[in-house]
């Protein structure tokens, strides 16, 4: 099968982009390279917090709670936005859409009881 010039997919706007998105960095870290400062002095390698100076070790170990409550807000922040979601399309999903709500707020809860009883919401 050939294929006419009518019907021949356009690529050049592809080819286009393609060359855009190589060229574009490209040319941003070649600008920095040949425009940016050089200079070394004492305090050039050393970390720099909010104008005061770095004391101790940045290898601070924190604690598993801390990485657990996280987790938790994560995910019951992104349930959230599943029930938004729902919310906005309401009318449109009927008592179909209200019954498996109810049903994934049903495990939602579920699974903030578990928390509870578990005690992994204490810090």
């Amino acid at each position: 099968m050939t294929e006419t010039a009518a019907n021949a997919p356009v690529l050049w706007p592809l080819a286009v982009f393609a060359l855009a998105s190589v060229v574009v960095p490209v040319g941003m870290i070649l600008v920095s390279f040949v425009l940016g400062e050089r200079h070394k002095e004492r305090a050039t390698g050393e970390p720099y917090e909010s104008g005061l100076l770095s004391t101790g070790s940045a290898r601070v170990r924190f604690s598993a709670k801390y990485f657990i409550v996280a987790i938790f807000f994560v995910i019951f922040d992104l349930e959230s936005a599943f029930i938004y979601v729902w919310a906005t399309s309401v009318r449109e999903l009927g008592w179909m859409g209200y019954a498996e709500i109810c049903v994934f707020i049903g495990v939602l809860l579920a699974a903030l009881a578990y928390l509870w009883r578990d005690k992994a919401l204490e810090s």
